[in-house]
């Protein structure tokens, strides 16, 4: 069982998908995305396993949960910088999302 000290260890936060293209060399199917978390942390890099879920044109502009302070990984020729989040669901992975514009940056808690 995890403590509300390791939770508290785990930096996620809101930001705002502005590129979206297919991760040609994954092995499973995925999106590369670039997400805006405001000032403090820039413009990341993610891989999402997402593409059952959603188009390319309808990403651009959501706002999505990430993990923003693990370590990056290498899926395929894509550098991983954040951990997008989302349900396991039947139909495929779907996003995490604020159910109000937040700002980019803004601390889940």
């Amino acid at each position: 069982m995890a403590t509300i000290e390791e939770f508290e260890k785990i930096d996620i936060r809101v930001g705002t998908i502005k590129e979206v293209s297919i991760n040609k060399k994954a092995r499973k199917p995925a999106y590369k995305l670039k997400i805006d978390f405001g000032e403090e942390i820039g413009i990341k890099t993610s891989s999402a396993q997402i593409t059952r879920c959603y188009e390319e044109e309808e990403l651009i502009g959501k706002q999505i949960v990430a993990v923003v302070n693990f370590p990056p990984r290498q899926i395929a020729d894509v550098k991983s910088e954040v951990l997008v989040l989302g349900s396991d669901s039947k139909q495929g992975i779907i996003l995490l999302r604020p159910t109000l514009e937040a700002e980019n940056g803004d601390k889940i808690c």
